[in-house]
């Protein structure tokens, strides 16, 4: 326990500093925690240096202990700052997991945050349901519906604890939630559970295509229709419905596994619990805080969700995403690593443990483990997929243009662009720009919208000094397709440098630096500008912040050259030293939430 160790270091060492100031917050900074048996009352610690040392706790992702010096904080600091440090201890609990506990210490009185009050009735619920409390749960949930961050879990949730309580019509009658579609996509869904659940599996039947009436997207009330109508040996009624949803979306690997299921007159999975149903209403809406970055409440929900059912694999996956994002990378390796070889979460898991090893630098622990995977899994595409995308990641582009060879003659008529993106990326690696060329062209027949495409024949004609002004205009769309791209952006303004016009390369490259500050080829590119349109301080210290910025050894150089000798004479202009579009690994890991 170092890191604890230090924490309590730094406790010791704020004795003589004053209290915090209030406004609790939420900040998802969890798991992996210690035990909260290891952080003792120290005599001679101030209130504000447990306070610190929580803070800091938070930040090793020890939120257990972080609870307990926020308690011990309040327990000796000055009554008026106790609300704020009850209400961080909570907060930590709630990250940490710790829900039975969090039910318990939440925030209760005139003196507490009025929104913690809120969350803390709906882990109390939470925590009601999880123990068939159906009654009390109910109590709690509806104290919990005003608030900001709980009044679309606890309408999700209602429903299951009246069904808990014995309550079929208040199960069975659907919430209404303004404002969050998806949410009501899934309290849609869970009506026809509920109605299954009371043994009216005719409305229940009914429940689900009035939903797919208003679209399907993902399949699951197909899934969910199909699974209804097999639990009723309705074999042939549940193909149709599955053939349907895939002649919409083919290759769909949940209702192709179903419908093989239906076809074998194999078991039909079974009514979900509803402790486990529950447990889904609340993961739907953390998986889209999660791709909208909200990752604090994202957190809150999927610890609930997780204390309703911890068999959850796709929480754990979405654990592990917001772990990842927090920089909490052993954590969230814990969570990847949970669903076991019989999960349909697995290969996902799996998938995401390689590019975390990948992005790690551990290249060859990465292909191992893919390579094992694409072994028990001969026929999963996205495995090859991801495989021949880590290849190209640790620079073994032959390697990876043989695999994708394969999966793109296997494709016939109907291709994936993506595959001829990461191809292209392999042979212009390779030196083989003819082949790469080619390759960008016939995927931008398949998608001649998609930005990253356009991007990256454009900025490369520019880089070979080819096809400049219709390269420019491929660019110009593209950044009109993504504009909040600063690699895009990037592009724009070399374009501009390339064709000498360097006022208005300065521009574009100033406003990609402002969204991408921390990138060393942007940020020596904006030098580059500077320099010819003749503000050579300015580009100094341009080059400068490169040399900050962790920048390869090749780009290091030339940063280096550039500052002792600037640049040549303008038909000399460098090409750009490396590749700043978004990563081909961004475009292939698409995975569903």
């Amino acid at each position: 326990m170092a890191a604890l160790s230090l924490i309590l270091g730094l406790a010791l060492a704020g004795c003589a500093t004053t209290g915090p100031g209030a406004g609790a917050h939420l900040a998802a900074r969890p798991s992996a925690p210690a035990s909260s048996e290891d952080v003792p009352v120290s005599a001679g610690v101030s209130p504000y240096g447990y306070f610190l040392a929580a803070q800091a706790a938070e930040s090793y992702g020890q939120t257990d202990a972080a609870a307990t010096l926020y308690d011990h904080a309040a327990a000796l600091g000055a009554p008026a700052a106790e609300p704020y440090l009850k209400g961080e201890a909570f907060i930590a609990e709630i990250l940490a997991g710790d829900i039975a506990r969090a039910a318990l210490d939440a925030p209760q009185g005139a003196d507490a945050d009025p929104d913690l009050v809120k969350l803390g009735a709906l882990v109390r619920g939470v925590q009601d349901l999880a123990e068939s409390k159906g009654a009390a749960a109910r109590v709690e949930l509806r104290d919990s519906e005003g608030g900001a961050a709980t009044r679309t879990a606890a309408a999700l949730l209602l429903p299951f604890a009246a069904a808990e309580a014995g309550d079929v019509e208040g199960s069975v009658a659907q919430p209404i939630i303004p404002g969050a579609p998806v949410a009501q996509f899934f309290a849609r869904l869970d009506q026809g559970i509920l109605f299954e659940h009371a043994h009216r599996t005719e409305e229940a039947e009914t429940s689900y295509r009035e939903l797919l009436t208003k679209g399907d997207p993902a399949g699951l009330a197909t899934l969910a229709l199909g699974a209804l109508l097999e639990r009723r040996g309705r074999q042939a009624d549940a193909i149709r419905a599955y053939d349907a949803a895939l002649a919409k979306t083919p290759g769909d690997p949940a209702l192709i596994a179903a419908r093989a299921r239906a076809a074998a007159h194999r078991p039909a999975p079974p009514l979900p619990t509803l402790r486990r149903a529950a447990a889904e209403a609340l993961i739907a809406p953390a998986g889209v805080m999660v791709t909208q970055k909200s990752d604090d409440v994202a957190m809150a929900y999927l610890r609930l969700a997780l204390r309703l059912d911890p068999t959850r694999d796709e929480a754990w996956i979405l654990v592990g995403d917001v772990l990842a994002a927090e920089g909490d990378t052993a954590a969230a390796h814990a969570a990847y690593a949970r669903p076991g070889p019989n999960s349909p979460n697995y290969v996902e898991g799996q998938l995401k443990l390689a590019w975390a090893e990948q992005e790690a630098g551990n290249t060859d622990k990465a292909l191992a483990r893919v390579r094992a995977l694409a072994g028990a899994h001969p026929h999963d595409r996205e495995v090859a997929i991801s495989l021949a995308d880590i290849l190209r990641a640790g620079g073994r582009y032959p390697d990876s243009i043989k695999l994708l060879d394969t999966l793109i003659s296997t494709e016939g008529e109907v291709q994936d662009w993506r595959l001829l993106y990461m191809r292209a990326d392999d042979e212009q690696e390779s030196g083989d720009w003819p082949a790469a060329e080619r390759d960008l062209k016939r995927a931008l027949i398949l998608q001649p919208n998609e930005p990253e495409l356009l991007n990256f024949l454009g900025y490369s004609w520019i880089d070979r000094g080819e096809r400049l002004n219709e390269a420019l205009d491929m660019i110009k769309r593209a950044v009109a397709l993504d504009p909040h791209s600063g690699a895009m952006i990037d592009s724009l303004g070399w374009g501009y440098y390339r064709l000498g016009d360097y006022a208005e390369a300065v521009k574009q490259l100033e406003a990609a630096v402002l969204l991408e500050p921390g990138d060393p080829d942007i940020n020596d590119h904006l030098g580059d500008a500077y320099w010819r349109a003749g503000r050579k301080l300015e580009a100094q210290f341009q080059w400068r912040r490169v040399l900050s910025l962790d920048p390869s050894a090749k780009l290091k150089a030339q940063a280096e050259a550039k500052l002792k000798d600037g640049l040549g004479e303008p038909s000399a202009a460098p090409l750009k030293t490396s590749d700043p579009r978004p990563s081909v690994v961004a475009v292939t890991r698409q995975t569903p939430s």
